[in-house]
């Protein structure tokens, strides 16, 4: 059974997602950052595949992306990072990107390769469903991957309802439609449409993502969904700590659970 799968059958609470981009701060620091992240406890960890023009996310990610582009990172170069990853951490594994530079590494090679490397999913944030359901799909299912995609308050309960049919692993439940960022709280506004969501008693489990930085939206997440997904915050205290992914894992915890 696909991991991401087992994860959530496995019914734990308070799910963890972190995501890091591959090729910052340094090139080589990929298979550390998911050990050290598998060590702290993170149950799931999404590798960001770095892109000149990442349209959702915040000056943070976007700034770390050109710099791993700068070191030298690309999709072949993330592969043979990830060969044997799996003799490392047993946790699900996620690429995250964007279609373009897939679709230039052609998008059957990209699933045979997640495959290979034990890759359980993928997120495409500017994959359009349709597109995925008429050409992707049979594609992704065939290398046991699951394609996660995203909604937002702006999603219609009838294309909810259309992804949660059609999808397996979790839906990625996007607090707001702005870009990714920290904050310090979630309004009210928000917090309806998680509680609309929730009423809505979906198949899939539901992971929460975008802002989330510290106690007060982590709880806010964990309360309303399967668990919280955090990257500018790590990415941030990643670059702090000089590309040192236990430092940072650690510092994420205090900062999220204040322990």
């Amino acid at each position: 059974m696909n991991r991401i799968n087992q994860l959530f059958e496995r019914g734990q609470q308070n799910i963890l997602s972190v995501y890091f981009c591959a090729g910052h701060p340094t090139l080589d620091g990929t298979v550390n950052t998911i050990k050290a992240l598998e060590e702290a406890g993170i149950q799931m960890v999404e590798i960001g595949i770095p892109f000149s023009d990442p349209m959702a996310d915040g000056p943070v990610i976007q700034k770390a992306s050109t710099q791993a582009l700068r070191n030298g990172m690309s999709l072949k170069m993330l592969f043979h990072q990830l060969e044997g990853i799996r003799n490392e951490v047993k946790l699900p594994l996620l690429l995250m990107g964007y279609l373009n530079p897939i679709i230039q590494f052609g998008f059957e090679n990209f699933c045979k390769r997640c495959q290979e490397a034990g890759i359980d999913g993928m997120i495409i944030p500017d994959l359009p469903f349709n597109d995925y359901q008429n050409s992707y799909r049979s594609i992704a299912e065939r290398y046991d991957l699951r394609m996660i995609m995203l909604i937002t308050p702006e999603t219609s309960d009838e294309r909810i309802r259309l992804i949660d049919s059609n999808t397996d692993g979790f839906i990625y439940m996007v607090s707001s439609a702005a870009i990714t960022g920290a904050q310090k709280d979630f309004n009210e506004k928000k917090l309806e449409y998680f509680r609309r969501i929730n009423g809505m008693q979906l198949r899939n489990p539901r992971m929460i993502g975008f802002g989330i930085s510290n106690k007060q939206t982590y709880d806010s997440a964990v309360n309303n969904a399967s668990g919280a997904i955090i990257g500018s915050k790590f990415v941030t205290l990643l670059d702090e700590e000089n590309g040192d992914a236990k430092k940072a894992s650690e510092r994420l915890l205090k900062a999220i659970l204040e322990v």
